[in-house]
């Protein structure tokens, strides 16, 4: 299925790393040809009771003002610059309800493109919000790396588990994955198995049967973080977008599987596609 209609969070401040990921967003959406709708928060501080803290809340209001002015203006004139079809709103909430609110709508979209910032507290709850409620996948853009990501993307990675969310987000990712020039498929593992390298294979067969060539291969995770080993390979193979499956531990409420999902939230090496 095509991407046709893409979900923007307009979320923070506007600083110039946070507009330069919005501005390559709308390119994205305008390369695969989709409309993109962007979402501002206003902040919803509610009623103070006493004069200190009406102070504080008043100052916490106009900041928040600002802010959705500033987001909202970055968006409308790269829109207007770049040609993309395009829709706007303004939604005061409490922070409280702020991640409910987006993994709501994002269900009535595509997908869901998030700027995103490392170790900010309110970003990871809106992630895990939407991954794990939406229904929908999600591409994060870490604004550091903005002014470098392509907006076609090309070479494509995708880390192979054989678990049900690597299969979603393979499926999920099927449009792109359709689009690119190069595909990787990767596992990563210190002990080499038959399965995985079967498993490998057989996921290598049936993207063919979608139209997609890919390759295969193992890669020794070795001492360091899973995460890191993502990013090595995203690196060494100057990948696009790093296609993978998001773990959650509902009963410890963690991310798991190593950390990678944690690892990679945190500090995105490229585009990511993460889905459960």
């Amino acid at each position: 299925m095509a991407i046709k209609d893409i979900l923007l969070p307009l979320v923070g401040e506007p600083s110039p790393a946070a507009i330069a990921a919005i501005e390559k967003c709308i390119a994205l959406a305008v390369d695969v040809g989709a409309r993109i709708t962007a979402v501002a928060i206003e902040l919803d501080v509610g009623v103070a009771v006493r004069p200190h803290v009406m102070i504080s809340g008043a100052t916490e209001a106009a900041e928040s003002l600002a802010n959705v002015n500033g987001l909202v203006a970055a968006f409308e004139a790269a829109t207007v610059r770049l040609g993309a079809r395009s829709v706007h709103a303004v939604q005061r909430l409490p922070q409280r309800d702020v991640a409910a609110y987006f993994a709501r709508t994002a269900r009535l979209a595509d997908l869901t493109l998030l700027p995103s910032r490392p170790h900010h507290a309110n970003l990871e709850s809106l992630v895990e919000r939407l991954i794990f409620e939406s229904g929908r996948p999600i591409i994060l853009c870490p604004e550091n790396l903005a002014d470098g990501l392509v907006s076609n993307v090309k070479h494509i990675a995708i880390a192979w588990d054989h678990s049900a969310p690597a299969a979603r987000a393979i499926a999920d990712a099927m449009p792109l994955l359709q689009a690119a020039a190069t595909v990787r498929i990767f596992t990563v593992t210190d002990a080499e198995t038959a399965a995985e390298r079967e498993s490998g294979a057989a996921m290598v067969t049936h993207l063919a049967l979608h139209g997609v060539t890919a390759s295969f291969e193992i890669v020794k995770r070795g001492s360091g973080p899973v995460g890191k080993v993502f990013a090595t390979q995203v690196k060494a193979h100057a990948i696009d977008l790093l296609v993978m499956g998001a773990y959650h531990h509902s009963r410890l409420n963690e991310w798991v599987w190593g950390g990678a999902s944690n690892s990679i939230l945190n500090e995105p090496p490229c585009w990511v596609l993460m889905s459960h």
